[in-house]
């Protein structure tokens, strides 16, 4: 929603330089292009991820850290990402660069985790970069938490009845790259 808001605040201040210069034409092809943007947004497709509710109440996903596959546990409490140790190492991890300093409470008691962000974390089609996340030392959680320095970047969640539905936002489609033949021939990327 945040994305949305900016495109139409740099959107506004353009038409509202075109106005400044009264330029009639030029305001009605702001106008046009602000329409034309909103059409597009709303038709775009949103990514979406539905979770059924497990057999002891929670929402079980699975997950991708940085390309590794893993399952996680949504936990609207956790105001971070929290992966276990093995799980950290099994991704790839810097660990033995880490400094655990974090004191955190989990269900288990209190413990130390340390900071660092995550290259890339996915659940299905939803793929967010660089996300805040701890690690927690070896053998002190079992199950890693999908917590709100993930959630707060999607669209919106919620819960209906039994099932928890995730929305993100579409990825920007990136322009195609021209090959050497098509650059020799003029040839445009759509």
């Amino acid at each position: 929603m945040s994305r949305l808001l900016l495109v139409l605040l740099l959107l506004a201040a353009t038409a509202g330089a075109v106005v400044a210069y009264r330029d009639p034409e030029q305001v009605a092809r702001a106008s046009d292009s602000v329409s034309d943007l909103l059409r597009r947004r709303a038709k775009a497709p949103t990514h979406a991820v539905q979770v059924a509710r497990g057999p002891g109440g929670e929402f079980a996903v699975q997950a991708k850290i940085n390309g590794v596959a893993t399952a996680m546990v949504v936990d609207t409490g956790a105001t971070s990402v929290v992966l276990t140790y093995e799980t950290a190492k099994a991704a790839g991890l810097p660990l033995e660069l880490l400094e655990y300093d974090v004191d955190v409470q989990t269900a288990g008691g209190h413990t130390k985790a340390a900071r660092l962000t995550l290259d890339r974390l996915s659940i299905g089609k939803l793929v967010e970069r660089s996300v805040p996340a701890l690690v927690v030392a070896h053998g002190q959680m079992k199950t890693n938490l999908l917590g709100m320095s993930f959630l707060d970047r999607l669209e919106s969640w919620e819960v209906r009845s039994d099932t928890l539905v995730l929305r993100g936002f579409p990825e920007p489609k990136m322009p195609r790259r021209l090959s050497r033949s098509d650059r020799s021939r003029g040839t445009v990327a759509n």
